[in-house]
């Protein structure tokens, strides 16, 4: 009957066995990304991959069935990029869990968004559930239990967002909120500043323009050779603005740089702040999941003193994208960022549960706590505090095998699972188009870097499975490579 009536909304028999279809593509696919019987990435034009998708047709045609799937599914598949393959080893993206998998197609079935509790009770529930984790990771609430959802004075809270430039921006309204209460009605005054390093994630600067404050605002933060905030020169920053007629009303630091992987310290930065009541924000997209790894979380000490942090499940926390958590120390703040109400969304009924919409720029939000808890719920959060602590001590032994080629060099010991490197015969200034051939090749997906005025490769070690050999042999095709740079 499906078949005969298109617009009934029922699931025929013969989509469903598409779907099992698609999934069982979708784990041969894994799997051959793992053994290495594909490229990791073999780059191909816009035109070419529309033609090769057959996306016109498509579109303007339909007829996708299980008899005809593949002639889209393969060629999409075949030209990802291919976050399994040992030789991923790109961007700050995880190299996703089974279950957080498991979690979106769950989710792609029952679509409930839970910005409103009643749209989406079971997500609104484990959301608050995960919140509480992360909360007590940070060390900003001992838990008895994760569900308890009792409220109290001065408690912490959070709320899961679409990804770390949304939760920075979060930070920042929460922060001009609490220094100007006003600024949502009369606008954002003209005399705010920021103190952040210029090795911060760019959406600190985005979120400072859209939030109106403005990027003559920002006062970038004086760093070390490898970008490295300095906390005892923020002073000489501090009095940069208050001689410009500004009152700086925030601190960023980072918890990790995104470009090095390494950690500003935050104890000393926090001293700073709390001398002249500054607001102080941890970008710890990537790095704030080391609070999950008892043996890596001294990396954030003093992390508990900050006003707000970030902390990216879909980076270190193998969670599909997107899953970005926006913490506060004080749960007041969360609720001081957005003073506006509208009555066909906003009913006040709380009494089986919370809405999430009113605290973040989302209306309608995605499952983004499921996919993080199904991860959490195979894994447990032992085995995650393991497989941090397997990531940094394998980048660690990364650099020591580069360090010790007489023709590599890396510039810093590395702290956390990001690594930047250079082929000694190329200059800096060649070290991009390097990478770029390197590409070509499709073994290995690798990114570049500056660090000051001089360029680097960079390795971004999420994949488990990248191994010494898998370096050896990225070693190898670097030389090989090189001798065509120019």
């Amino acid at each position: 009957m499906r078949d005969q009536d298109k617009t009934d909304g029922r699931i025929s028999r013969s989509e469903e066995d598409m779907g099992h279809k698609i999934w069982s593509a979708l784990q041969s696919y894994r799997l051959a990304s793992e053994q290495e019987e594909t490229p990791a990435l073999l780059q191909q034009n816009a035109t070419f991959l529309a033609s090769e998708m057959k996306l016109e047709d498509w579109v303007r045609n339909g007829g996708m069935s299980q008899d005809n799937f593949t002639e889209f599914l393969q060629p999409y598949l075949q030209h990802s990029n291919h976050l399994h393959h040992p030789g991923f080893l790109g961007h700050q993206v995880a190299v996703p869990h089974i279950g957080s998998s498991i979690a979106d197609m769950v989710h792609g079935v029952i679509n409930n968004p839970m910005a409103v509790y009643e749209m989406g009770p079971t997500a609104a529930v484990i959301e608050r559930v995960v919140i509480n984790w992360m909360l007590e990771k940070i060390g900003w609430r001992s838990f008895r239990k994760i569900t308890d959802f009792t409220s109290y004075s001065g408690q912490p809270g959070g709320v899961l967002t679409h990804g770390g430039s949304l939760a920075n921006l979060t930070a920042v309204l929460a922060a001009r909120a609490a220094f100007s209460p006003e600024a949502w009605d009369k606008g954002t005054p003209g005399d705010l500043a920021l103190i952040t390093p210029q090795s911060s994630h760019y959406s600190m600067a985005r979120a400072a323009s859209i939030a109106g404050i403005g990027s003559q605002a920002i006062f970038p933060a004086l760093v070390d050779e490898l970008g490295v905030l300095r906390p005892e020169r923020l002073e000489q920053v501090r009095a940069e603005a208050v001689d410009q007629g500004r009152s700086v009303f925030m601190v960023s630091a980072n918890a990790c740089a995104t470009v090095t992987g390494l950690y500003d310290p935050i104890d000393e930065i926090a001293d700073f702040c709390q001398n002249y009541g500054i607001w102080l924000h941890i970008d710890g997209a990537h790095g704030a999941s080391a609070l999950a790894s008892d043996k890596e979380r001294h990396l954030l000490k003093g992390v508990h003193r900050a006003d707000s942090i970030i902390w990216d499940a879909h980076k270190m926390l193998r969670t599909s994208a997107l899953c970005a958590g926006i913490l506060f120390r004080q749960q007041k703040h969360l609720a001081q960022i957005f003073s506006q109400e509208e009555d066909y969304i906003s009913f006040g009924n709380t009494d089986y549960g919370f809405d999430m919409g009113e605290f973040t720029v989302e209306c309608t939000k995605a499952h983004l706590g499921t996919k993080m808890f199904w991860v959490l719920a195979m894994e447990g959060e032992a085995e995650i505090g393991k497989f941090i602590e397997k990531q940094y001590s394998d980048t660690k032994e990364f650099y020591h095998l580069i360090n010790s080629e007489p023709d590599f060099e890396c510039p810093y010991l590395p702290q956390s699972n990001i690594l930047c490197f250079r082929y000694l015969p190329l200059p800096h200034n060649k070290q991009v188009c390097l990478r770029k051939k390197i590409l070509e090749q499709g073994n290995f997906y690798i990114t570049s870097a500056s660090i000051g005025d001089k360029s680097y490769l960079r390795l971004v070690v999420m994949n488990p499975l990248t191994r010494k050999e898998t370096v050896y042999g990225l070693l190898r095709e670097i030389r090989k490579t090189a001798e065509s740079v120019n």
